[in-house]
């Protein structure tokens, strides 16, 4: 017989399912309180439809937006009008990023598919003196604290997607078309990394499965 505990937890996978919302533009409002008002070239790793560096553009002269998947940088082209001041390329991070230096450099749900030390590093080279490094990761939950806190993202996570969704069923966003495998370290073995590679980095664990890093270069 299947638990109770068991058949709650697959009803709200089917509700979050028919309500979709997207996590990683959650954080959008918080990485741009992170910046600066107005600054030079902005670098988005894993830019995907494009949606966090058009509104990087609104700050930025220049946003270039990497990503590996041809698909996916092809509709950010098509979403971005002509006048915006972002660009987006196909290019596999960490080895083919524009080489900048850059003011600020944001990377949302994607580091945990890239080579993570040797990424920051990339990240550190490529930024300009008092520049800032904006990460939105996912962890693999591995503590009683990881664990109460994805508990806790249950009920707010199947709010949100009913109020976005106005309480009708809906398609995933586009944004959320690429499935984003799960990610494998977990958040005490990130922060360790991610402290030794940037001394001074910010790291915390957030709602709805995501962590969050700032860093600004001296």
């Amino acid at each position: 017989m299947t638990s109770l505990p068991h058949r709650l937890l697959q009803a709200l996978d089917r509700f979050n399912t028919t309500h979709p919302w997207d996590h990683n533009a959650h954080y959008h409002p918080w990485i741009l309180r992170q910046l600066p008002r107005r600054f030079g070239s902005a670098l988005d790793v894993g830019s995907g439809t494009g949606d966090l560096a058009r509104l990087l553009a609104t700050r930025s002269d220049t946003v270039h937006g990497v990503d590996s998947d041809p698909v996916i940088v092809s509709r950010a082209r098509r979403l971005t009008p002509e006048a915006t001041a972002a660009s987006f390329t196909v290019a596999d991070a960490p080895t083919e990023l524009p080489a900048g230096p850059h003011d600020v450099i944001t990377c949302v749900a994607a580091i945990h598919h890239l080579p993570f030390t040797e990424a920051l590093d990339t990240f550190r080279r490529h930024l300009a003196p008092g520049g800032t490094l904006v990460l939105v990761g996912l962890y693999r939950p591995q503590t009683a604290t990881d664990h109460l806190l994805s508990a806790a993202a249950a009920l707010p996570n199947a709010a949100t997607g009913w109020l976005k969704n106005r309480g009708r069923s809906a398609a995933p966003p586009t944004s959320m078309t690429a499935r984003t495998r799960p990610a494998d370290m977990p958040f005490a073995h990130i922060a360790e990394a991610a402290r030794t590679v940037l001394p001074g980095a910010r790291l915390r664990r957030r709602l709805f499965w995501r962590y969050t890093l700032t860093w600004r270069r001296p």
